[in-house]
């Protein structure tokens, strides 16, 4: 049985634009536009891991997030369960501290661009709840 890892994401999000980047070439599922978040650690929340996350990456201190959902996928090297998050209420200026590509998008133009498998659900959530 696969080991299942927990991520925080975070859709960020001002106005009707999203904040997505880009997964670097090398990384599981590099090369596709993902909401930025990572590995909650052990003993962590998942709102903690959220914060800790998108300061890291993209430089944001996010006040609160709202849960959006919870997925479960299977890829076929590793199973990952995703504790999505909005984040609208958040300081600073969203923007790449990994190297990563980033942009704002509208809400509208998500599904033109390549997400991983188990982003699709949200993608789709998203053009349903807000």
């Amino acid at each position: 049985m696969k080991k299942v890892v927990e991520v925080a994401v975070g859709v960020i999000k001002a106005n009707n634009k999203i904040f997505i980047s880009k997964r670097h070439d090398g990384q599981h599922q590099g090369g596709l536009w993902e909401f930025p978040g990572g590995k909650i650690e052990a003993g962590e929340t998942v709102f903690a891991a959220l914060k800790r996350e998108l300061k890291e990456e993209v430089n944001i201190d996010v006040v609160s997030s709202t849960e959006l959902q919870v997925i479960e996928h299977d890829y076929t090297d590793k199973s990952v369960r995703l504790m999505v998050h909005i984040v609208e209420d958040f300081t600073g200026e969203a923007k790449g501290l990994e190297s990563q590509v980033c942009q704002w998008v509208d809400i509208n133009e998500l599904t033109n661009y390549d997400f991983p498998e188990a982003n699709q659900e949200i993608i789709s959530r998203l053009h349903t709840t807000i």
